[in-house]
């Protein structure tokens, strides 16, 4: 699964919000609800992100293999 929590923690940080993003047109209000949920986006979206942030996509999202999703819920 990818998780975007570290998006999310960027933007608090800086003090941006998720309608900065809809508003700058960098994603769209589909997108960023898709992201709130750790669904697939588009290469092309995590691109317009790091452009945006000026970052690395490791800044933005991290990868959390399934084995370990499975584990935390136990």
């Amino acid at each position: 699964m990818i998780a975007f929590y570290r998006l999310w923690d960027k933007m608090n940080r800086m003090g941006i919000r998720k309608k900065d993003l809809k508003d700058k047109k960098i994603v769209s209000a589909a997108t960023i609800n898709k992201m709130k949920n750790n669904e697939i986006v588009t290469t092309e979206t995590i691109d317009k992100l790091c452009e945006y942030f000026q970052c690395q996509p490791d800044e933005i999202l991290e990868f959390i293999p399934n084995e370990h999703e499975k584990e935390r819920l136990q």
